[in-house]
């Protein structure tokens, strides 16, 4: 069962965005109601929405030569704390796709998913434990489409505090917590680059405490500070 939105702090505009009552304000104005559909141009290979093209512009012609995208969807936990974080994950080297890395829990949608929602619950139960009724959906960022052949969809939830969690070692090493103002900081995005499949690309980061947090995670991030805080 979702837990209850509080009445008395449903969206008060002048509320502190960082806390449970100031982001609910922003999530009801800029968060999508329903999934995006995957804004993407087959014909000319043109992504119109964000993705790891972003700062790759040049290389967007490289879509219409791919094969059409895997849908997937992640999990983005804002978790209700006194002065909001965000969940992350350190990916196991172990997974096939984007080994190391740091995520949002999530992965590929499966035929017994109901919606990308249902998925994002889904995987986040069985990669580190995290359970819906400790969970309360708000909205969607935009569509985001990987270099690596996935359109994701990201659900952004409120988590309640006192959930108990349990990895799975086969794809998951660590959860840990960002301090959502850090995220949101456009002073802490920074652009960096490498090469990848012969050609430099570049990308989103904001490392934080020593961990890296770049790529597809860091784009729906910067896609977030874009939809909610720049107003």
């Amino acid at each position: 069962m979702l837990f209850s939105r509080p009445m008395d702090m449903a969206f008060d505009d002048t509320a502190d965005p960082f806390t449970e009552a100031g982001f609910r304000a922003l999530a009801r104005r800029g968060l999508n109601s329903s999934p995006s559909e995957a804004i993407f141009d087959p014909r000319s290979g043109q992504a119109l929405g964000p993705g790891d093209w972003d700062l790759n512009p040049e290389l967007k012609g490289d879509l219409a030569a791919m094969p059409p995208p895997r849908p997937a969807a992640v999990l983005v936990p804002i978790v209700a704390r006194p002065t909001l974080t965000v969940l992350l994950t350190q990916r196991s080297h172990d997974v096939p796709s984007h080994p190391g890395q740091i995520s949002f829990p999530g992965g590929k949608v499966e035929n017994g998913d109901k919606s990308a929602l249902d998925c994002a619950l889904r995987e986040a139960e069985e990669e580190i434990g995290l359970t819906a009724d400790h969970t309360e959906p708000l909205g969607y960022l935009d569509s985001y489409r990987t270099g690596t052949g996935f359109q994701i969809t990201p659900a952004v939830a409120l988590v309640r505090p006192g959930f108990s969690l349990a990895l799975d070692a086969r794809e998951v090493t660590e959860v840990f917590e960002v301090p959502l103002s850090f995220l949101m900081d456009e002073a802490n995005h920074q652009k960096a680059s490498r090469e990848w499949r012969g050609r430099q690309r570049s990308y989103y980061a904001m490392p934080y405490d020593g961990r890296y947090i770049w790529g597809a995670t860091a784009g729906m991030l910067k896609n977030m500070q874009q939809r909610l805080f720049q107003r």
